[in-house]
């Protein structure tokens, strides 16, 4: 590498380090200190803008060479590196570029749009947070360093949907967006867990050429093919397609600020981004290009449909958004990777500003409607077209029809599981774990020859653990232990479904369970001490009178689920590659562990502490329809 590559390839970690920098001295400040912060936060943007060109500059000078740098190995074995590898060409060059002046502008505007809002602060921060997590992502030379920005990217999306805490919708709609948030981290994971029993190692994007011929050679390309829909389903889902669209314009209820940054120009687009990135495994596949492209299709159909008939200007946004990042996906699947570039910029671009005038648009609207009225004129209307006006304004509906068929099943298999809720059955689920890491540590030798339908077993204990956690709405102590059995029984498969396992991985993995726990155990125990009541059937809002209480229960449920903050992050990446390639009961159960243990824990987060507050001297924001 020349002496200019060497120092491109360095500076990529100021885009990580930037933001990071700004957010933790933004963290420390007062919500008044309004005039630091807005300062913080500009002088952090323009410096992300300037880096981010002169970075171009220098990749177009250095005769466009993808850029590869590894920052830093955080763990290795003779079976697992866990490496933070950054990668930069003319994808990462267009969202960099688009993305700093995109949060330039949002900045500037929300300065003066959050004035003297009880969040300005935390505001700012979670924007902070969420700009190093997309730095995260476009800079990514593996798939653990994207995994890293794509968690990150879906709790401050969380957070900002859930803006204005003291309101039911909000809150509801932030859970909802969570919910298909994690279908996708957990089909990456699965994407990775399958890469790594194709490659037998932890490969960088450069490599993905390699790890396609090694499949067709091999005589494994149903890895390949599942490696391939384990990429367009996170991408499908983070860019709201076909059928995942409606948590999209749910997600609207932050600030309109927020809004514009997360679901009309940066976040709404990292599906294509993973797409593109990812290209280079499935390029040969015609049966992956034509899935790709009817998603995209159908989205850009259905969506345009809705749009076209919604009375909110912010839903209008979200569903035009959405289709025409339907038309992103067949560009994709048609390898027209620098129209793609180019149309994301421009529907960013168009996005933010649409979204950004819309209060400004509604008001000149009604005065001009209120003083130029004119009836409408009745026309007639055929049945067809009557029909699809129907479905659009019913959004075809795509809301009733995920949670009837996606979510409901779960949810009755839960409240047949209630039983876990009486006291003898804790005792004896709790001397069962016990019993099951006993077993997975010393490994008797008369269940060696069984080992794997043990193993089966203690993953379906921890599976219907976490479903009873789920849809429990009892007190929050029962499902908050409940979670930490199931961890127990998870250790216990994988420890007993493997020969060997080193003991510094299952204390990366349990390190931050443990802490988690014993946080929000305390949180909880101090919430309960106000009226002694914590159950689950209402929401109770005590953020108003415990913020930094529900802070750091926020900080225990997704450290319970393996979110970058502790090392069990890195222990759960390692933990599913000890399951066998062949072995997908187990994968799928384990797969579902992890994604209803976010769901019952961020309830139980939301529940507790967000939505209006249950008692009457505190304002209270009713339901809307």
């Amino acid at each position: 590498m020349n002496q200019l590559g060497n120092i491109l390839s360095q500076s990529i970690g100021l885009f990580i380090i930037l933001p990071l920098l700004a957010f933790f001295a933004t963290l420390f400040l007062q919500n008044r200190s309004e005039r630091i912060i807005g300062r913080i936060v500009r002088v952090s943007k323009v410096l992300y803008i300037v880096a981010s060109v002169l970075l171009a500059a220098g990749w177009i000078w250095n005769g466009l060479t993808p850029v590869s740098y590894k920052l830093a190995t955080v763990y290795q074995s003779e079976h697992f590196v866990f490496a933070i590898q950054f990668y930069y060409d003319e994808i990462t060059a267009a969202f960099s570029i688009v993305g700093s002046l995109l949060f330039f502008l949002v900045a500037t505007f929300s300065k003066y749009y959050m004035h003297r809002d009880e969040g300005y602060k935390r505001f700012f921060t979670t924007i902070l947070l969420f700009a190093a997590g997309f730095n995260f992502i476009i800079f990514s030379g593996n798939f653990e360093t994207l995994f890293i920005g794509w968690e990150i990217k879906g709790l401050c999306s969380f957070l900002l949907i859930a803006f204005y805490r003291n309101r039911y919708l909000p809150v509801k709609n932030a859970y909802k967006a969570i919910t298909n948030y994690r279908i996708s981290d957990v089909a990456l994971m699965l994407a990775m867990w399958m890469m790594h029993h194709l490659t037998h190692q932890n490969i960088t994007f450069l490599q993905l050429d390699q790890a396609r011929e090694t499949a067709l050679q091999s005589g494994h390309a149903w890895m390949a093919v599942f490696i391939v829909c384990m990429f367009i389903l996170p991408a499908t889902v983070k860019s709201a397609q076909f059928p995942f669209t409606s948590w999209l314009p749910r997600a609207m209820e932050g600030p309109t600020s927020s809004s514009a940054i997360f679901y009309g120009s940066l976040s709404v687009h990292i599906g294509v981004f993973l797409l593109l990135r990812t290209h280079s495994f499935w390029q040969d596949m015609l049966w992956a290009k034509i899935t790709i492209i009817i998603i995209g299709g159908l989205t850009g159909i259905f969506a345009t449909l809705i749009a076209r008939v919604q009375p909110n200007v912010k839903t209008q946004i979200a569903y035009s958004s959405a289709a025409q990042i339907g038309i992103m996906f067949i560009e994709v699947a048609l390898g027209f990777h620098w129209l793609v570039l180019i149309h994301f910029a421009g529907n960013a671009f168009l996005r933010t500003y649409q979204l950004l005038v819309s209060p400004s648009v509604l008001n000149y609207l009604v005065h001009h409607q209120y003083f130029h009225y004119h009836p409408p004129q009745e026309k007639a209307v055929g049945k067809i077209k009557a029909a699809l006006y129907i479905l659009a304004v019913k959004e075809w509906n795509l809301d009733t029809i995920m949670f009837r068929y996606l979510w409901s099943p779960f949810k009755w298999i839960g409240r047949k599981l209630q039983f876990y809720g009486s006291k003898p059955v804790a005792v004896v689920c709790a001397l069962a774990g016990a019993g099951a890491l006993f077993i997975s540590v010393y490994k008797p030798v008369f269940l060696t020859d069984q080992a794997g339908i043990i193993a089966l077993v203690f993953m379906v204990i921890a599976c219907t653990l976490t479903l009873f956690s789920f849809s429990h709405r009892g007190q929050a102590f029962n499902v908050w232990i409940y979670l930490l059995l199931a961890h127990v029984f998870i250790i216990s498969a994988i420890g007993i479904n493997t020969p060997h396992i080193n003991t510094l991985e299952i204390i990366f993995y349990t390190s931050g369970i443990v802490a988690a726990f014993a946080i929000g155990w305390y949180c909880l125990h101090k919430t309960w001490l106000a009226d002694h009541d914590i159950s689950l059937g209402q929401h109770h809002g005590y953020v108003y009178e415990q913020k930094t209480t529900a802070l750091l229960f926020l900080i225990a449920s997704v450290g319970l689920l393996g979110f970058p903050v502790t090392a069990a992050f890195v222990g759960i990446d390692i933990f599913f590659t000890y399951v066998r390639g062949d072995q997908f009961l187990l994968i799928i159960l384990l797969a579902l562990c992890f994604i209803f243990i976010e769901f019952a824990a961020i309830r139980v987060f939301c529940r507790i502490y967000l939505g209006p507050h249950k008692q009457n001297y505190h304002p209270v924001a009713y339901r809307s329809s």
